[in-house]
């Protein structure tokens, strides 16, 4: 496992970034003062570090959060040249900042929805309900008759329970019919939740017809941070059937959903070019652009994961002798599993954190678990140690690519805030959102 890396420099940046308070949108309101505006020659790094000299002076070493607004679109702009027969409809659940959506409402992506205060959050940016996707499969009936009354149409299913439930409360729904997956090889797969077996599908349809609902396409997700590519390719085979079986049941169907799983980083796993041109051949193959179909897709992880750095401080330390003698540190951080590390556990190998911390020579290296600040005891970080040199209470480490499903699933257990979360943005990014938003939202 690799070591740490020192950041290089001083802690103390100098630099032009100015506070955007009173700076007003388009829409007449205030930028807020979380966001920062960069300058030519800053850098949301040089921020990171500002951030913690400012904390380190001061009585309050908190967690913070630093999101670089400017990663989030060109990680867009990366996918839409990747697959641009596809439409991306961001994942709201992997980061549902006021300002993570806001930037993709200006850069015109759509939205997967799973819930009714989703759907508020992106209905009240403006946001036609043309763009939003209520992609859970399995709805509350009070958040379908919301999604009916705000004109949200396109809906997943994949029982005839559901079909139930939608033909009584939105019976003009546009419905997917989500498909069960081989996902075994990713991360945090999905299908033994949701999804409906291939030998399912023609009843589903059928009871659909019967029910006067309307069945405009499939949908499937091959888990979150697949790991083989190649899972898509018989997805999407599969959904060619369903089309068939849907046409044979007098659907008119015109819309696949090609669902989540992009990698958020190519530390490790297959990169997303990899991914993108194995997609590309299966569509090509199974649905040629001459057919007029409707793709779309819900990347969470791969828009957001990069744009996150995150910084935490070490509050204790112990230091242990192994068995045979060997030394290990145990730290412990103000931030952890109930903060910004929730999917730690889940995670094949354990994240090595940048040190910000000078060192006149090579350190030696030593085994470190990594605690969070509650007195759970299973409030670690990673299940498997890290190795780091010797630290000190007060110091910190910096973790990057901390954007996905992070802020959104952190809580406040034993009374332990969520790290605070600051924006930096450039000034091209910064226009496109001072711009009229009749230009953006439609």
């Amino acid at each position: 496992m690799p070591g740490p890396h020192p950041v290089e420099g001083s802690v103390g940046v100098s630099g032009m970034s100015t506070c955007l308070e009173g700076l007003k949108e388009a829409h007449g309101r205030p930028w807020p003062k979380e966001l920062i505006a960069l300058g030519p020659e800053e850098s949301a790094q040089q921020m990171v570090l500002r951030r913690i000299q400012e904390l380190s002076d001061s009585d309050q070493q908190d967690p913070f959060m630093l999101a670089d607004l400017d990663i989030l679109a060109s990680r867009h702009q990366a996918f839409c040249q990747a697959l641009p027969q596809v439409s991306p409809f961001y994942a709201v659940k992997c980061n549902s900042s006021p300002w993570v959506l806001r930037v993709l409402a200006a850069l015109g992506t759509g939205f997967d929805c799973a819930s009714q205060v989703e759907l508020e959050q992106v209905l009240g940016l403006g946001v036609a309900p043309s763009r939003i996707i209520y992609a859970n499969p399995c709805k509350p009936a009070s958040h379908i008759r919301y999604a009916a009354r705000h004109g949200v149409q396109l809906l997943t299913f994949d029982s005839e329970e559901e079909l139930t439930k939608v033909a009584q409360h939105h019976p003009g729904a546009r419905l997917l019919l989500r498909l069960r997956t081989q996902d075994s090889q990713s991360i945090f797969p999905l299908s033994t939740k949701f999804g409906a077996s291939l030998e399912a599908c023609g009843h589903l349809l059928t009871s659909a017809r019967d029910l006067g609902l309307a069945v405009v396409g499939a949908s499937f997700h091959v888990g979150s941070n697949c790991q083989t590519p190649q899972s898509f390719t018989q997805a999407i085979a599969d959904c060619r059937c369903v089309f068939e079986m849907g046409r044979g049941a007098g659907h008119d169907m015109s819309c696949l959903d090609i669902g989540g799983g992009f990698p958020g980083t190519e530390d490790s796993g297959p990169k997303f070019e990899e991914m993108a041109r194995v997609i590309s051949a299966a569509l090509a193959q199974d649905f040629p652009e001459e057919r007029g179909v409707k793709v779309i897709a819900e990347p969470g992880r791969f828009y957001m994961e990069s744009v996150c750095t995150a910084a935490v401080n070490i509050i204790a330390k112990k230091a242990v002798l192994e068995p045979g003698g060997s030394r290990k540190l145990m730290y412990y951080l103000n931030d952890g599993h109930y903060g910004s590390f929730r999917l730690g556990h889940r995670e094949p190998v354990p994240r090595v954190p940048i040190v910000v911390k000078e060192f006149c020579s090579e350190p030696p290296l030593f085994p470190c678990t990594l605690y969070g600040p509650t007195c759970d005891a299973s409030d670690r970080l990673f299940l498997e140690d890290v190795r780091l040199p010797e630290l000190d209470v007060g110091d910190w480490l910096v973790f990057p690519s901390m954007g996905a499903y992070t802020s959104s699933m952190s809580c406040s257990f034993n009374g332990f805030l969520p790290a605070t979360i600051c924006y930096t943005m450039g000034p091209q990014l910064r226009s496109l959102l001072e711009a009229e938003p009749e230009s953006r939202v439609g």
